[in-house]
């Protein structure tokens, strides 16, 4: 892949076209904010008068170390839109089978993981393990289909989004087919910055970008886990109240890759249908989460048979 240069087109108009074992028992986890800075006549404020802080709370259950949220697709987008209203830098990822392998193997992804606002099972394995449990995840909430409801939601609510990533027309064919599906979203920004590191002067000028775009939502299409370490290490400096690494669901809406048929979905092979359809790239990466899945489960048996009492090696 060739690397491309910089596609920019910043948009603030919404007439834009456009296995067994046990886990952990669930935490309840309140998420506590106030604001980073209060009026002068409010800084001496007594507790009584001062503004309560926006409470955003979590029921969570740990799956192969990675604590997902207990919600289905249209509870996440709930949970969103109360992220949104806070109004403070947030992240929220969409974790797959792959990023559960990767959480076990890079360091810097366990802290993100850890200070995630929102993680939700993007893959039906986790689904299925979490079924042996005595607290399941309802459902699969996947990327791909979280981007349509962001639209939905962002065409109901007047959100602003901001398209960052991709190749080059990617991010701007998906922004243009929300925008027509969900004619009441407005479009913040689009752009493709090129594969390799910017600049520092192209990253300052990026910064200035998003964080003058007045984007409610930030959508991120770096792959992983690249994307949710470059979230991870900006979405502080950029403001925007939610930032989301989507990867493929950019070219999915655009139109440049099919989907798996509903009944692969439905039955957990859509994973493939995807390395059928691009061997290339994907042969390896499924065969080494194939390994990874089978070493879980294995370890999750251990695990209960120690729990009976019994030894097993």
């Amino acid at each position: 892949m060739q690397p491309v240069e910089p596609n920019h087109s910043i948009v603030n108009s919404p007439s834009m076209p456009d296995a067994l074992g046990t886990t952990t028992p669930p935490v309840v986890v309140p998420v506590v904010s106030t604001p980073a800075t209060l009026p002068a006549a409010l800084t001496a404020a007594s507790p009584a008068t001062a503004p309560r802080p926006i409470v955003i709370e979590r029921n969570q259950v740990e799956i192969w170390d990675v604590p997902f949220d207990v919600i289905t697709l249209d509870q996440s987008l709930q949970h969103i839109s109360r992220l949104i209203h806070r109004g403070e830098p947030s992240y929220v990822i969409t974790a797959n089978l792959n990023y559960v392998m990767l959480h076990h193997r890079n360091d810097d992804l366990r802290a993100i993981t850890r200070d995630a606002d929102l993680i939700v099972a993007d893959g039906q394995p986790i689904v299925w393990r979490s079924k042996l449990g005595d607290r399941p995840l309802p459902e699969r909430v996947a990327g791909s289909e979280m981007i349509y409801e962001i639209g939905r939601y962002a065409g109901e609510k007047g959100w602003s989004i901001y398209f960052l990533g991709g190749e080059a027309g990617v991010a701007q064919s998906c922004a243009t087919e929300l925008a027509r599906l969900y004619p009441g979203m407005k479009i913040a920004g689009v752009e493709s910055p090129p594969f390799r590191p910017l600049t520092d002067p192209e990253q300052r000028a990026q910064d200035h970008r998003i964080q003058t775009s007045g984007a409610d939502i930030l959508l991120v299409a770096f792959g992983q886990p690249k994307g949710e370490l470059w979230i991870h290490e900006h979405y502080k400096r950029l403001g925007v109240p939610v930032n989301i690494q989507l990867g493929a669901s950019f070219d999915f809406v655009a139109g440049n890759v099919i989907r798996a048929p509903k009944i692969c979905q439905a039955i957990g092979m859509e994973w493939f249908y995807r390395m059928v359809s691009d061997p290339r790239r994907l042969v390896k990466r499924y065969a080494t989460n194939a390994w990874f899945l089978a070493t879980a489960l294995a370890q999750d048996w251990k695990r209960k048979v120690h729990s009976w009492g019994m030894g097993i090696e």
